[in-house]
């Protein structure tokens, strides 16, 4: 299984909880998240996609993400070794976890909930909505990208 069909599954999981996803999301520090959701009163989610035990245990990065997000989840294919994910290493405190296939997702741990500052949502908010309207802008009108 590939990180885009885990990305697909947890995409269906996150919309029937009314969060609508984008993958490969800047985030304002350099970083990329794999998938960030939004919700309907603005509350951002990101999920970071493993689906490899050297790729997960090889991740220094992830705590990068947490200041751009509401709720942090690890999202792996169904099988995978989840024993790392009772380690202090990768915060079993705060941090859910989803199991994901291509058709669908479940949340094996839920996250801690933390609020993302005003002025960062806001940012981020914009940035998302924007990436979102020129992705599907590109769908209608690939030459668009030339223009702007």
């Amino acid at each position: 299984m590939t990180a885009v069909d885990v990305a697909r599954g947890v995409s269906r999981l996150l919309l029937r909880h009314d969060y609508v996803a984008l993958c490969e999301v800047p985030l304002g520090n350099g970083r990329r998240a794999d998938l960030m959701a939004v919700d309907a009163r603005g509350r951002i989610i990101i999920v970071e996609i493993k689906c490899s035990r050297a790729d997960l245990l090889g991740d220094g990065k992830w705590r990068d993400y947490l200041d751009y997000c509401d709720r942090f989840f690890w999202a792996v294919p169904q099988g995978f070794d989840l024993s790392p994910f009772e380690t202090e290493a990768f915060s079993p405190d705060f941090a859910g976890l989803i199991v994901a296939d291509r058709y669908d997702a479940a949340i094996a741990r839920e996250a801690a909930e933390t609020s993302v500052p005003a002025p960062r949502r806001k940012a981020a908010t914009l940035d998302f909505a924007r990436r979102a309207a020129r992705r599907l802008l590109g769908l209608t009108d690939p030459e668009c990208e030339s223009l702007g």
